[in-house]
C-alpha cells in the first residue's frame, strides 16, 4: 500500500520508502501531534522528530524501525511536542536537539542546540536545519533531501496545509514566521517539496506556493 500521510492517534504508523531512507509517520494525542521517525537505510540509525506524547508508542515505532535511537529532536518547545521527550530520552540514552531559542522550554536539556544552516547527520543521511521564527522564536524544520530527488521537509508547527502555524498567542510574530517561511522554504526548494507537519495531513510546497499572497494579506 502507497504512502497517503493521513494518520490517527491509536491508528498504525504509515511508512514511506525512499531510496536512502523510509519515514515512519504516527499521530498521538488528542491534539493528534504527529511524530516522524526517519531511518537510514545503509546504516539502521534513526532519528525521531517530535516525541509529542505515549512513550510506550514512541518507542514502539522506534522498533518497528531498526530498534536503535541515534538522535531526537524537537522541533520546537511547546508542551504538545515534548511530552513523552522525558521518557523516551531515559529508556534509550538517545542524544536530543532543538532550537537554540527554545532550549530552556523543554524538559531535557538538549545536548546540541540548532541554528539555521546547522546539518544533523543520521548514520549516511544528512538533514539540513532551518529555522523558522514566529510560531516559538526557536521553531527549526527539517529538510532531507534525496539524491537526484525530491526534497521531504519536517516542519513543526510553521508550516501546515493552508498556512502558517499559529501567531496570535504573546510573543508570537505572524510577520516573522511568513518572512521566514517565504525566504527559508518557498524561495529555496522546489514545488516537488513534501512537507511533513507537526499536526494533520502532508502537503507540498506546490500546492501550498499560489496561496502565499492570500497568507500575508488575511494575516495569518
Amino acid at each position: 500500500m502507497s504512502y497517503t500521510g493521513a494518520v490517527h492517534p491509536g491508528g498504525p504508523a504509515d511508512v514511506r520508502t525512499l531510496t536512502h531512507a523510509s519515514i515512519r509517520k504516527l499521530a498521538v494525542s488528542a491534539m493528534s501531534n504527529n511524530v516522524y521517525l526517519v531511518t537510514c537505510e545503509a546504516t539502521g540509525a534513526q532519528l525521531l522528530i517530535d516525541a509529542a506524547d505515549d512513550a510506550p508508542r514512541c518507542l514502539a515505532l522506534v522498533d518497528e524501525g531498526t530498534g536503535r535511537l541515534d538522535l531526537v529532536v524537537t522541533t520546537h518547545q511547546h508542551w504538545d511536542h515534548h511530552r513523552a521527550l522525558h521518557d523516551v530520552v531515559a529508556a534509550t540514552g538517545a542524544p536530543t536537539a532543538a532550537g537554540a531559542e527554545d532550549a530552556s522550554g523543554l524538559p531535557v536539556p538538549p545536548d546540541r542546540l540548532l541554528r539555521q544552516g546547522d546539518q544533523l547527520r543520521v548514520g549516511e543521511l544528512v538533514l539540513d536545519v532551518i529555522h523558522l521564527r514566529g510560531h516559538t522564536q526557536g521553531s527549526v524544520a527539517l529538510a532531507l533531501n534525496e539524491p537526484k530527488g525530491r526534497t521531504h521537509l519536517f516542519t513543526g508547527d510553521s508550516l501546515f496545509p493552508g498556512g502558517v502555524g499559529n501567531t496570535k498567542n504573546p510573543g508570537q510574530s505572524f510577520e516573522s514566521l511568513i518572512e521566514d517561511v517565504t525566504t527559508r522554504v518557498f524561495d529555496v526548494y522546489g514545488d516537488d517539496t513534501w512537507v511533513y507537519p507537526g499536526h494533520g495531513d502532508d502537503t507540498t510546497l506546490g500546492a501550498e506556493r499560489p496561496h502565499l499572497p492570500e497568507w500575508r494579506q488575511r494575516g495569518w
